[in-house]
This record gives structure tokens, sequence and C-alpha cells, in this order.
């Protein structure tokens, strides 16, 4: 078990994520104090795979709900086996019907969805409720007494309360605000995109044989591109991906004038493609300006 935020880094180091020391800090006291973490940010800084090299750090099982509008209880919290208790009441003509009323409605009965899945669970595990603001104001006030008192309420069985102490741990790509109440409830991280030593840090460990020259053009030409007004910046893992991209093809540097076709394993949407394109020329020219 780590007991400085320090070990907490090098235990994520040792799973491939880089942290820097003020957010191992934040994580460390979310731990220490049991508090549920949110992590809020852009797509694509690494919420979700903070979540998941912590799970793997801290040898927890991982489970993981995806939010998305119009998510409600039975998808996330838990649902009856209709057929089963179908099957139940074929099966018990002869008995009383407040015995078999009673015996519908038992957790034999249950299915539980990831909630209540990280509720019963016999062993610590780590809960990933992953882009709650997908999810609608309604779902985020029943999340306020899990991340309180780590219990839920199921009307036919009463309250069911964690017999371990889950690791929770939420993100948000910021496409709406909180409640008060939920923010209250948790410790705070916010992760921007990295600064240049730090992406070129991250890009060497994911990608170990680039050669040193493109590695750095890299992480500048990212840096660069994620100034303009795009639909989605490029992400850490599309630059790592960008990055591979241009070493398969043998390239030691970046050229502006070489990269037709490798621009859309950097950005997701034409219309920004087009975008870089045009601004490619532009930067081009300067470069040979300077040249000359």
């Amino acid at each position: 078990m780590q007991t400085s935020p320090l070990d907490l880094a090098r235990e994520l180091e040792e799973e491939g994520y880089l942290i820097d020391t003020e957010t191992a800090t934040t994580l460390f006291l979310a731990l220490a104090l049991e508090k549920p973490c949110l992590i809020e940010g852009p797509a694509g800084v690494g919420k979700t795979q903070l979540a998941l090299a912590l799970s793997r750090a801290k040898k927890r099982r991982l489970i993981r709900l995806q939010c998305y509008e119009g998510l409600d209880l039975s998808k996330a919290l838990y649902d009856w086996n209709y057929a089963k208790q179908l099957l139940r009441l074929q099966l018990a003509k002869t008995e009383e019907w407040n015995d078999i009323k009673v015996d519908l409605f038992s957790e034999e009965f249950l299915l539980s969805r990831p909630l209540l899945e990280a509720i019963l669970s016999p062993e610590p595990v780590l809960l990933l409720i992953d882009e709650l603001d997908k999810s609608d104001e309604e779902f985020e006030s029943f999340l306020l007494e899990l991340l309180a008192e780590r219990q839920v309420s199921i009307p036919e069985l009463g309250t069911l309360t964690s017999k371990t102490t889950p690791i929770v741990i939420l993100t948000s790509n910021n496409s709406r605000d909180f409640s008060d109440a939920l923010r209250r409830r948790c410790i705070h991280i916010y992760l921007t995109y990295p600064s240049l030593e730090r992406e070129m840090s991250i890009l060497s460990s994911h990608a170990p044989d680039l050669s040193e020259g493109l590695l750095k053009d890299v992480c500048e030409f990212v840096a660069k591109v994620r100034k303009l007004r795009l639909q989605k910046l490029p992400s850490v893992s599309e630059t790592i991906d960008f990055a591979q991209a241009l070493n398969a093809l043998q390239k030691e540097a970046l050229n502006y004038g070489d990269l037709m076709g490798t621009l859309s394993v950097l950005l997701k949407y034409p219309k920004d493609v087009a975008v870089l394109e045009e601004r490619l020329k532009k930067w081009e020219t300067e470069t040979q300006n300077r040249r000359v």
C-alpha cells in the first residue's frame, strides 16, 4: 500500500500512466479519505485511462458503468429476472400468494447491474462511472446515496450497504455541470492536455522505437494543432497513433509538406482535416521563408 503521493505516482507509472505531482497528491487524498474522485476535463486527456491504471495498480477488479443519455436504474443498478420469476409462478400453483410474492422479489431473482455489483462484491473493487455528464440529472441525484453512504435502496429489498470500501472514480467531459450536492461528495481532479515535456515522456513510454527527432517534432506539431479551432482536438492516444503512423512510413522527422494521408490518424472529422491541410500550407511557407 502506498504511503505517499510519490509512491502512488510510481505505482501508476509501472502501469504505463505518467501523472504529475499535483494530480497524484489529489488522487492520493481521495484514496486516503475514502472519497469518490471526480475527474473532469476535455475528451482524450486520459481520465478513463487513469482509472484503468489505478485499477491495475491496486489490483482491484474493475466494474465499469458507461453512462449515456436515458440511462436508467434497470441498466445501472438492478433489474428482476422476469423469466425466472414466471417459471417460479408456474411451479408454485399450490402455494399461498403471499409466500410467492415474497419469494419472487428476493435476491435469488435479482439481476445485478454495475452499481449493485460493486456494492455486493465480497472483495474491494474499483467502480468507474464513466462520462457521467452524458446521463441526466435524475440519475445524478440517485447516485448521491451511493457516493455518500456506499449504499443503495431497492424498494422490494430495502437498503443494501457495501461490505467493503470500493474505490469510486467518476469522469466527465464537461458537457454539462453537476449539482453542488454531487460535487460536495467528491474529491476533484481536473485534467487538461499535457505540457510538451510531459507528452514527450508519455509518447516515449508508449512508442520507445521512435527516433528522438520524430518524437519531439510530433509533440510540437500536435501542440500547434490544439491551438486551432477544431471540432475535436487530438487526444493523447491520437498523438501516439499519429507518431506510430509516421514511424511506420519510416519518417525520421516531421515535414509539413509530407503529411497528406496521415492527418486522419490525428483528426477524426473531415472538416478538421481540411482546416489543418489549409494551415499546413501556411506553416510550410513560413518555414521556407525562415530558411531563406
